[in-house]
């Protein structure tokens, strides 16, 4: 566990005076490219720090419009343009052979997402799953409903130990697990750019995140 609380601030439109005023807070940016367009190619030659691609799956609350194999296939591009994280869903069609590409030539997260509840009972065999595909990086975001959610999921970075793990929820509930995540062994936690760029509910801006790291002393 670093010192210092890691953060990744997702990028959802192509604002580079936006990206230039997170960039001191940010450890490192997570390039979306389901919510930027086809021009997400422009953003990363703008970004100083090191980049995770995503191209998030409708069926996780992503927007990519096109089918499967043309996600993918944007997705793995992100690789030759210096993508040192590709995030890549545990439920995709065929993820072995998709793992297969991104291994070796960046870290592979595998993720899962769930928009709708926090699956208690099920949180400690999806990360059985995502190592089994060979994830270097497991994350597993649920939703809150009750405060107890935020503990379930927290709980499962200290079941996995050794292991890179970022587990959190969302939602105005879940706002707690993503500040403590990093705080209590997570990989690293998100944050938007700034009010108004959440990439998904509950995110809260770079600054204020920092704020709070910062009166808790871990900043």
């Amino acid at each position: 566990m670093s010192a210092k609380p890691v953060i990744c601030v997702p990028i959802i439109v192509d604002d580079p005076a936006a990206i230039k005023k997170a960039e001191p807070l940010a450890d490192f940016f997570e390039v979306r490219i389901d919510l930027i367009g086809k021009n997400w190619r422009e953003v990363p030659m703008q970004l100083k720090k090191p980049w995770l691609a995503c191209n998030r799956r409708a069926e996780e609350g992503g927007k990519w419009k096109g089918n499967e194999a043309d996600r993918i296939k944007e997705l793995l591009s992100a690789i030759g343009l210096g993508a040192s994280v590709i995030d890549i869903e545990l439920s995709t069609p065929g993820l072995a052979k998709v793992v297969k590409e991104i291994k070796g030539k960046a870290e592979c997260l595998i993720s899962y997402h769930n928009n709708k509840e926090t699956p208690v009972e099920k949180l400690r065999e999806i990360v059985r799953q995502q190592l089994d595909a060979g994830a270097d990086i497991c994350k597993v975001v649920t939703t809150a409903r009750a405060f107890a959610d935020n503990l379930a999921v927290l709980q499962l970075i200290k079941e996995f130990p050794g292991i890179k793990v970022v587990a959190f929820a969302m939602g105005a509930e879940g706002q707690i697990s993503r500040v403590l995540c990093p705080l209590v062994g997570g990989c690293f936690t998100y944050a938007s750019m700034a009010e108004g760029k959440e990439s998904a509910a509950g995110q809260m801006a770079i600054g204020e995140l920092r704020q709070i790291y910062r009166m808790l002393g871990k900043d």
